[in-house]
């Protein structure tokens, strides 16, 4: 049987870019909200030589990810799950962020792992804003409920928003913090499941230049000053970070998330000007 790769998020952005840098003797498995949008990415990914399917899946819901499990084990050997959907501040309210971003990890997570074999992985995308969580408010947000009761782990979550200031800071918070938890809960994974053998990691971006992205683009230009280079990322910078974190041969890598934002969360402390003036 062949190896089988699904991509969520796949449409378009670096779901896409992770796509084109996968082997071209997997089956890809793109899925996503809009069929239409997934059909142009799969006729692009054909065109470069890529056995690709299309899956409508609408990770908030579990039995929507179920489904996708369900039909990318009927093609193969389930290998690679680069779990790259969600949603911005930009692009939902509070509780539409925490359900798909967080518990959208959940569903993924929990439902592959049942079709997966030893030597498999699964890359779970965070985002920087993770890092901007104080550890007390992650700890106070009681990621742990996750495993008793959803609907408390929702409403957990959600009522620190209410503290926030305005709508979109509500919805950053909520941002943040369900990104927060995707990392977190990924570290978890990486040992509930490697007993399985199935490695799981996550990445964590920083601004990029996707349609999402460029949603953010303004309120999040103090990343991109405080990025090394001054810039967004370009989706095929994060595509290749994701393939190479999704590639069966960097086994030994598991149970962290890799940052990789251009440094814009080093960049909140930046070398003095004075040094930075001798490369010059």
């Amino acid at each position: 049987m062949k190896n089988v790769c699904v991509i969520t998020g796949g449409g378009s952005g670096m779901g896409l870019a992770a796509a084109e840098y996968m082997p071209k003797d997997k089956i890809i498995v793109i899925a996503g909200r809009t069929v239409s949008k997934l059909q142009n990415a799969a006729d692009l990914l054909k065109d470069e030589g890529h056995e690709v399917y299309v899956h409508a899946c609408d990770t908030s819901s579990r039995e929507s990810v179920r489904e996708l499990a369900e039909f990318a084990g009927s093609l193969g050997t389930v290998k690679n799950v680069i779990n790259a959907a969600g949603v911005s501040p930009a692009m939902a309210d509070p509780e539409s962020l925490v359900r798909i971003n967080a518990l959208g990890t959940v569903y993924m997570n929990e439902e592959f792992a049942k079709v997966m074999d030893r030597g498999s992985v699964i890359v779970d995308v965070s985002s920087n804003s993770a890092y901007a969580i104080p550890s007390i408010l992650r700890s106070l947000a009681r990621f742990n409920t996750v495993f008793e009761d959803e609907e408390k782990f929702v409403r957990n979550m959600l009522r620190f928003t209410k503290l926030a200031g305005d709508d979109y800071v509500k919805k950053g918070l909520a941002y943040a913090l369900s990104k927060n938890f995707v990392c977190w809960y990924a570290e978890q994974c990486a040992f509930l499941l490697g007993e399985k053998g199935i490695r799981v990691v996550s990445l964590s971006p920083g601004l990029v230049s996707t349609g999402m992205g460029n949603l953010e683009k303004e309120e999040g230009k103090e990343m991109i000053d405080r990025s090394a280079e001054g810039r967004m990322g370009r989706p095929a910078e994060l595509g290749y970070a994701l393939a190479t974190l999704a590639d069966e041969r960097n086994g030994y890598l598991s149970g962290v998330d890799v940052l990789v934002d251009g440094g814009s969360t080093s960049g909140k402390h930046k070398p003095n000007p004075i040094y930075m003036a001798k490369f010059a």
